[in-house]
């Protein structure tokens, strides 16, 4: 709660703190189809790979473990990523004047990239070592 009411007094739009202005029907539109489309998707894996997680600790023998709890940790690195996203979508949608333009997130990309590709070249090590 406390980091919510120090969102309001740090993002500003037309003059107003975020909490208080009043959105007309088109800029509401806007802020819902960016949450769905740009956080939703991020959380959405998130809660996927937490899943996925849990099904791999529960129905498979103890070999399978490290697999799970990989998937765990990536679907906590994946909610990190989402909570990067949500701020960068705060500041971008809160600013004054009319010098707000789309600006794509390619920092939380790139950073999504490079989790992926860690967690499935680990994914990559921890099966070959159950070959052999």
């Amino acid at each position: 709660m406390f980091s919510r009411s120090r969102a309001s007094v740090r993002y500003r739009f037309r003059g107003h703190r975020a909490r208080s202005v009043e959105l007309t029907q088109s800029e509401l539109v806007e802020i819902r189809a960016a949450q769905r489309t740009f956080e939703g998707a991020y959380t959405r894996t998130a809660l996927s790979q937490f899943s996925f997680a849990l099904v791999v600790l529960k129905i498979f023998t103890h070999e399978f473990y490290p697999i799970g709890a990989l998937f765990a940790v990536f679907g906590f690195c994946i909610l990190g990523a989402a909570s990067l996203r949500r701020r960068h979508g705060n500041k971008q949608f809160f600013r004054d004047g009319e010098s707000r333009r789309f600006r794509t997130s390619g920092t939380v990309v790139t950073l999504v990239t490079c989790i992926s590709v860690a967690a499935y070249a680990v994914l990559l090590v921890l099966i070959l070592k159950m070959d052999g």
